[in-house]
């Protein structure tokens, strides 16, 4: 079994917002090393921007957030892309 390149302290934590700007709670997903394997979350919005000074996140990209979109319908509907 060969081992990991990345502690699980060194992987790269990532964010994406889901929430309106001016909403009470930022609602948001963090994924931890791969992004399309996420939990849901919300905070209030101080609270939100100490856990990314503390996780040091990398907010998603379009890209990123396109691919992570269309996996979650291959998972959901069984084909790639396909509702």
């Amino acid at each position: 079994m060969s081992q990991p390149s990345q502690s699980f302290d060194e992987m790269v934590r990532y964010i994406r917002v889901r929430s309106e700007p001016d909403a009470r709670f930022v609602e948001f997903d963090f994924a931890i090393g791969h992004p399309d394997l996420f939990v849901e979350l919300a905070l209030p919005p101080g609270a939100f921007e100490q856990f990314c000074k503390h996780n040091h996140v990398v907010h998603m990209d379009e890209e990123m957030c396109r691919l992570v979109d269309a996996d979650m319908v291959k998972w959901r509907f069984g084909e790639k892309g396909r509702r």
